[in-house]
């Protein structure tokens, strides 16, 4: 999941940084439950909730109504609260009635959301967590969770990182209403009032920019170098080559052909008039002020209370205790492990020359790579096709979801990885996709297109995240819960599962694998050594071209993304090294009674978790399997 917020972070994330996750993070639902003042709604369908006042009166209501129905009000109340105030999170997971709005992301609208996230830790801390059952405590303990890193992290201004090179308006505008439902008028409606929005939402976004680059943070200016280009790339000529206007260019047959011209002209003067205007003036902050006035540093560390932001972001990324410095040392003799294995393969394969010899012959021979992007995209489409047939052998669950091979947007694939997951939606009739970037194929080797399907497409990214859209007897927000440990241990560890769906039978693409997870190995190495222990990006860059066979224009893409995304970059690796413990753990006190498919369905059963509560629930399964009694795993 190579790409800024996909991990279900949503669109509302992508768009609007860190002050919209804060809803993402500690939002919950259940199936519509009676509130505490008697109300029944479900998401989408009530008025305005002022979520401040509901939750003084949940509180209240302590003694009065029992914990589990008062678990239940709140869970339902902060979802519909969040799908209020984060309305492009509402459209991505396809819940209807708040398309036609943006979130308020001014700088006193963060202030008041902020100023509610120790309300609703107070709300659940009046809980009495001894009086759930078991479901309803692995809920409580994971909100609760949440919600209390939520506080934490308000004191990093996080809002202020409203733009990268990752993601931002730039990018998460054009998606969104690439998302949008448009199968009636009244959705193209809504697109159209999203469409005026947009100045809004830039407007907002750029007073953003400029309070953090008043205070010093910012992301550092070598990563901003292609951002006002990506501005530049909404600003066509022609409205109908806009990547946000899509939706003009063929409406559904039950459209008349001449509301059809009324809406696409609508359309084209709002664009011409407003949204263009909006962006223009975006792109000339960014060259004329913002990027030039962005900080030269790097590390987070360097940023006004940096240190214990790298902290906080370590922690949450990871779901662990782990210090920047502890994950250094993992990295570091991974790294030594996995290159002693691809020291060995190169030996089997034959090749006569230096480690840093095979590494240049695999980046530059043409027998591995494509002369054309769509050989790059039809190679992926069949590899994929490949692949899923074979996967019941792994689960004994698959999601009902599809999933499509796409290519990635052209206003973003300069500055992006080489591919990325994009969670789809059943209620709102969306597949899943598979990103492929197919910009500079010299970037994209053959050797390295197994192991990436795998991790974006299935059994990976996926598959998890398709899953867990289809949990049932779960609060809402637990369907579209993320920890990024989790998620991406998942993705990492589905690469190491190829072997057993017919792959990496080519000595190049098993190679690739091997590449892929020193990848991840040299992450802890590099994020901790840029952020915790004063790297230069130079030295980063070195120290991934000697030990991976990755290009330079991948490795240095990847270096800014970790500059920029302080601590993400940690939780592949530590979230499938506890995959993998939790297997041999299993696999050992189980013997012959352990069953690949059942631990697989197992560890996606109850969606996205932290490392500690997946490790608890695999024991829990483990002793239940042996005939012990059950544990309370919810812990």
């Amino acid at each position: 999941m190579d790409r800024q917020m996909r991990r279900l972070l949503l669109i509302a994330v992508v768009l609007l940084g860190a002050a919209a996750e804060a809803a993402v993070r500690f939002a919950a639902a259940t199936e519509p439950a009676t509130a505490v003042s008697g109300e029944t709604a479900a998401a989408g369908q009530t008025g305005q909730i002022d979520l401040g006042p509901r939750l003084d009166e949940l509180i209240a209501a302590r003694g009065r109504q029992s914990d589990g129905a008062r678990l239940a009000a709140l869970f339902d109340l902060t979802w519909r609260w969040a799908l209020q105030e984060y309305p492009e999170l509402a459209t991505s997971i396809g819940v209807p009635g708040e398309n036609d709005r943006w979130s308020d992301s001014s700088l006193a609208a963060i202030a008041r959301r902020n100023a509610l996230a120790p309300k609703v830790v107070a709300a659940a801390e009046s809980i009495d967590r001894s009086r759930l059952n078991a479901a309803e405590r692995l809920n409580y303990d994971l909100f609760l969770r949440q919600a209390r890193l939520e506080v934490e992290g308000n004191r990093f201004h996080r809002e202020y990182l409203a733009i990268s090179q990752m993601g931002g308006v730039q990018q998460g505008i054009p998606q969104l209403l690439s998302y949008m439902p448009t199968q009636t008028i009244a959705q193209y409606r809504d697109v159209l009032a999203r469409l005026r929005g947009i100045p809004r939402v830039i407007e907002d976004t750029m007073a953003l920019l400029e309070r953090g680059r008043a205070a010093g943070i910012t992301p550092p200016r070598v990563t901003l170098r292609d951002v006002p280009a990506q501005v530049v790339a909404q600003l066509v000529d022609d409205p109908a080559k806009s990547p946000m206007l899509t939706a003009f260019t063929k409406f559904p047959a039950a459209i008349a052909a001449p509301e059809q011209e009324a809406l696409r002209r609508e359309a084209y003067e709002v664009f011409r008039g407003a949204v263009a205007p909006a962006f223009r003036k975006l792109h000339d902050y960014l060259e004329a002020t913002y990027v030039p006035q962005a900080r030269d540093s790097i590390a987070m560390s360097a940023m006004p209370d940096g240190q214990a932001w790298y902290a906080y972001a370590v922690r949450t990324q990871t779901t662990t205790d782990l210090a920047p410095r502890q994950i250094h040392e993992i990295g570091l003799a991974e790294v030594k492990r996995i290159r002693a294995e691809m020291d060995a393969l190169i030996q089997k394969i034959g090749f006569k020359g230096s480690f840093a010899d095979f590494q240049l012959f695999l980046r530059t021979d043409p027998r591995f790579f494509f002369t054309s992007s769509e050989e790059l995209l039809t190679a992926y489409r069949d590899l994929c096709k490949r692949i899923d047939p074979q996967l019941i052998k792994l689960f004994g669950k698959l999601p009902r979801l599809p999933y499509g091979v796409q290519r990635m947007p052209a206003y973003s694939e300069k500055s992006q990885t080489s591919a990325y997951y994009d969670p789809g939606s059943l209620a709102g009739g969306r597949p899943g996709y598979f990103f492929v970037n197919t910009y500079d194929l010299k970037s994209r080797p053959k050797w390295g297109m197994e192991q990436l399907a795998l991790h974006e497409a299935v059994p990976g990214h996926h598959l998890q995240v398709a899953l867990a859209q289809e949990l049932e007897g779960v609060p809402e927000w637990r369907k579209y819960d993320s920890y990024t440990a989790y998620a991406e241990g998942w993705g990492l560890y589905a690469e190491s599962l190829g072997a057993e769906v017919g792959l990496y039978q080519d000595p190049y693409s098993d190679f690739g694998r091997l590449t892929a997870e020193i990848w991840r190995a040299l992450r802890l190495v590099v994020d901790t050594g840029l952020h915790a222990l004063g790297w230069t990006r130079q030295q980063a860059i070195d120290y991934m071209k000697a030990n991976s066979a990755n290009t330079e224009h991948d490795i240095t893409v990847e270096v800014d993304r970790y500059i920029v995304w302080p601590g993400q970059a940690l939780a592949y690796k530590i979230g499938e090294l506890k995959i993998k413990e939790v297997r041999a753990y299993a696999e050992k006190e189980l013997g012959p009674k352990f069953d690949l498919r059942s631990f697989h369905d197992h560890v996606l059963a109850n969606g996205a978790l932290p490392l500690d509560v997946l490790d608890g629930q695999i024991r829990a399964w483990v002793a239940e399997a042996k005939g012990a009694p059950p544990a309370d795993a919810a812990r």
